[in-house]
């Protein structure tokens, strides 16, 4: 038998594994997602909602009802035409103002 010792792997090659580690962590942390749907707006008090026959229907707020029901048919033609539904048929279902 051979009498070579066992030397212990180099300790600058794992500092350097765990470092480029937490760099990769790091840098992806403070990335935020894509919302896919409008968020409500800041003061705005009106809502409306539109859907098509078949496909995705669209959500959104407005400082009026006009703005409102204009927003929700915009979306739904955008989200119909993804999903694969039919964005000619596109109909606002419900519109109000809350107080």
């Amino acid at each position: 038998m051979s009498s070579n010792p066992i030397r212990p792997r180099s300790p600058w090659a794992l500092t350097t594994l765990l470092a480029l580690g937490l760099v990769l962590v790091a840098g992806c942390s403070s990335k935020t997602g894509k919302t896919h749907y409008a968020a409500r707006t800041i003061g705005s008090n009106c809502f409306a909602k539109a859907v098509p026959t078949t496909g995705e229907g669209g959500l959104a707020w407005g400082d009026t009802l006009s703005i409102a029901r204009k927003k929700s048919l915009d979306n739904c033609v955008r989200y119909a035409s993804r999903s694969g539904g039919s964005p000619r048929t596109c109909q606002v279902v419900m519109a109000k103002c809350k107080n």
